[in-house]
């Protein structure tokens, strides 16, 4: 055993933060609680493009690795996260994800709402 963390968890680990950063940047401009934001009554929904990562220390399994989330670009039906996760304020793991907004329900590209970009920004 290498007493990291799977390189691999830590794409598991920014798929999560990403979704309770939107939920709760939704939460927030609706003035709601996080359990009750719900994107497709928002008329939003969105899938991952694109996704790149760099390590840059190998986490522990005991610690306890925090995520900061931030819109890095915005494009008409597309959107950048950067996701930076440290353990006690040393970088680990740094990630740009490339999200397609789509029309809930069906995978067609579609403009990203204003609440929404009100949400993130």
């Amino acid at each position: 055993m290498q007493n990291v963390v799977f390189n691999a968890n830590y794409w598991i680990y920014a798929d999560d933060a990403v979704a309770q950063f939107v939920r709760q940047g939704l939460a927030d401009e609706l003035k709601k609680d996080i359990s009750e934001v719900d994107l497709i009554a928002v008329g939003f929904d969105f899938m991952l493009k694109t996704a790149t990562g760099t390590w840059h220390k190998g986490a522990k399994y005991t610690d306890v690795i925090y995520a900061a989330c931030s819109v890095s670009r915005w494009g008409n039906t597309s959107f950048d996260v950067t996701i930076d996760m440290t353990v006690n304020g040393e970088q680990v793991f740094d990630c740009i994800i490339t999200y397609v907004s789509v029309t809930p329900g069906a995978p067609q590209p579609a403009p990203v709402p204003d609440v929404v970009r009100r949400a993130l920004s």
